[in-house]
């Protein structure tokens, strides 16, 4: 198959200021500039304070994601002022196409879109700069700076690398935003686990011929993706973002207490491009943007700790993508937003340090149920033949492809997802 080259957006004045022009002190520093990070920086600039986002790659740069927008999304957008610009982006869909072993397909109403995480992170972060925060790239977060006045040590800055050069800017906020990859969280103190809870693998292919053809986010399981799923998504111009997926790829072990499964990424892609007819029509007469690539994943708000004194954790780096589905982009941008929201109360409640992070973490935690459910439904990810009897139920029952739609939308919480009651009920219920 050819290789086409990825469209790059241009890059808006502000953006990567020059390391050498770091300041020595701000209110906020924001390690990441990603979803969580971004939505932080917006939130905290327009209120006033003196943000410094720094992220180790220069922008517009590549992010491995399934880049779907879920309505969790698009209501963080909505409250950003952003959601306009970014549907105005992206490829707008209907539906998720819920796909089975067999070809069974309910296909489960929605607010979704799909937009590239190198186009959507590139907004976010231009709207961070254009609110007044102060965006600096390529620096790598390398530590802390402590201080320890009463007993208690409290962060009060960040060791930041630029090139070969060292640089400390100090603040009374140190907020980490920087993905999967534990290295940010571990020269912080605050990981957990430097495994990840699952990996994910995609590409992007170029083919008009099947826009007409794929026009849903389309997920599909099958037994011959062992305990994965696979995905294509219809994004902007002809391209389509294909990938696979696995949740739980690591299990109890020596290394933080996960050690990887056996989980072969190219070969579950290759398996998928064969069991799903769309995914190798589009393969077959497409042309790959860019390459193959994959990316760790950090599940179930598990894995880091949220808080220490003068410093929280947000976004992925606090486990904030969903087991099940991979999906992270929206609770990435919910728990940044929650994370400048307390410190923006606490200023103008005069909140001592430790009640921000206790309201942060309280905020954080309220997410937990939603969490807790999408674990519980990866059981569908080692038994695939039980999507065929969701869609089977789905079709039967008009009021349980509206409460798919509300698990969706965030509207419906089902207190029994997933256990033998509700099979049973699937099964033999009419409702």
């Amino acid at each position: 198959m050819p290789l086409a080259t990825h469209h790059t957006p241009k890059t808006p004045p502000g953006l990567n200021r020059p390391p050498a022009d770091l300041p020595t002190h701000c209110d906020v520093i924001v390690v990441g500039a990603g979803p969580a990070g971004s939505a932080a920086a917006i939130t905290l600039a327009r209120a006033g304070f003196d943000v410094v986002l720094v992220d180790q790659q220069a922008f517009p740069r590549d992010k491995v994601c399934g880049d779907g927008l879920i309505p969790d999304a698009h209501h963080a957008l909505r409250r950003l002022g952003l959601l306009d610009a970014v549907l105005a982006r992206a490829r707008v869909v209907k539906h998720v196409g819920v796909i089975g072993p067999r070809g069974g397909r309910i296909d489960v109403p929605g607010t979704l879109a799909v937009l590239p995480r190198r186009e959507l992170d590139l907004l976010l972060c231009t709207a961070a700069v254009e609110a007044g925060a102060r965006m600096f790239a390529p620096v790598r977060f390398v530590g802390v700076l402590e201080d320890d006045p009463t007993g208690t040590p409290r962060v009060v800055g960040a060791q930041l690398r630029c090139g070969d050069a060292m640089h400390e800017l100090r603040a009374p906020w140190v907020l980490i935003a920087s993905g999967a990859p534990p290295q940010a969280l571990l020269a912080a103190g605050m990981c957990e686990r430097r495994t990840p809870t699952g990996v994910a693998m995609r590409g992007y292919v170029k083919n008009p011929a099947m826009v007409g053809r794929i026009t849903e986010l389309e997920v599909v399981w099958h037994p011959r993706m062992k305990r994965g799923y696979g995905w294509v998504f219809p994004c902007p111009d002809g391209v389509f973002n294909i990938g696979v997926g696995v949740a739980h790829s690591h299990k109890a072990g020596h290394d933080s207490g996960r050690t990887m499964q056996d989980v072969n990424l190219r070969k579950m892609f290759d398996e998928f491009t064969r069991v799903h007819a769309p995914a190798r029509e589009l393969l077959a007469d497409g042309t790959w943007v860019g390459e193959l690539k994959g990316a760790p994943l950090r599940c179930s708000l598990a894995g880091a700790k949220l808080s220490r004194p003068g410093l929280l954790v947000t976004g992925e780096a606090a486990g904030s993508t969903y087991a099940f589905t991979g999906e992270g982009i929206g609770k990435a941008l919910e728990t940044g937003l929650a994370a400048a929201d307390m410190m923006i109360e606490g200023r103008h409640r005069d909140w001592p340090e430790a009640q921000v992070r206790a309201s942060y973490e309280a905020r954080v935690r309220a997410l937990k149920p939603r969490y807790e459910m999408y674990d519980k439904a990866n059981i569908v990810n080692a038994h695939p033949w039980l999507v065929e009897l969701v869609v089977w139920s789905a079709r039967r029952s008009p009021s349980r492809l509206r409460r798919m739609t509300g698990l969706l939308e965030e509207t419906h919480l089902p207190s029994s997802l997933l256990t033998v009651k509700s099979w049973m009920r699937m099964l033999f219920v009419h409702t």
